[in-house]
């Protein structure tokens, strides 16, 4: 199994959108600018999670994307589906020729964990993403803030 760098990019851009549309559209740039992504490679991103629907465009100044949908309702496996991302751990798409244009004695093993994937993927929402990016901000906080206290009292 392999998810390449383009459904890990599709998350990540749209954990960050997430995170920051409260304020207005967000921008391809600032998204590229924090997340080192290629602009030209978001712009093709943003154009296919564009066409599923996952996110809205608003064009002219102060323009950029939104959330087409609430981000509870979104997981990742429509993210990485949305850019055309296979998720298949079989080396034949599912198609039972994987040897020599026979079923392979490890199919069912591979075939499994592309199902145990797609239902974990399934079950993990943009909104737990951004939940967590928010609570390990607060714990790295904390934990600065409990060191700081430390270094001062001793």
């Amino acid at each position: 199994m392999r998810l390449t760098t383009k459904g890990r990019f599709a998350v990540t851009a749209m954990v960050d959108l997430a995170m920051r549309q409260t304020r207005g559209p967000v921008t391809l740039a600032a998204i590229s600018g924090r997340q080192h992504i290629s602009l030209s490679y978001l712009e093709q991103l943003f154009g296919k999670l564009r066409r599923r629907r996952l996110v809205s465009s608003v064009r002219g100044p102060g323009g950029g994307y939104n959330l087409a949908q609430p981000a509870a309702s979104v997981t990742v496996a429509d993210i990485v589906s949305a850019v055309d991302e296979p998720l298949d751990a079989t080396q034949c798409g599912g198609k039972e020729n994987c040897k020599d244009e026979q079923r392979c004695m490890t199919h069912d093993l591979w075939a499994t964990l592309n199902t145990k994937m797609h239902e974990y993927l399934s079950s993990v929402s943009l909104a737990d993403l951004v939940e967590h990016q928010a609570g390990k901000h607060v714990a790295v906080l904390h934990d600065r803030r409990t060191a700081d206290s430390q270094k001062v009292a001793a």
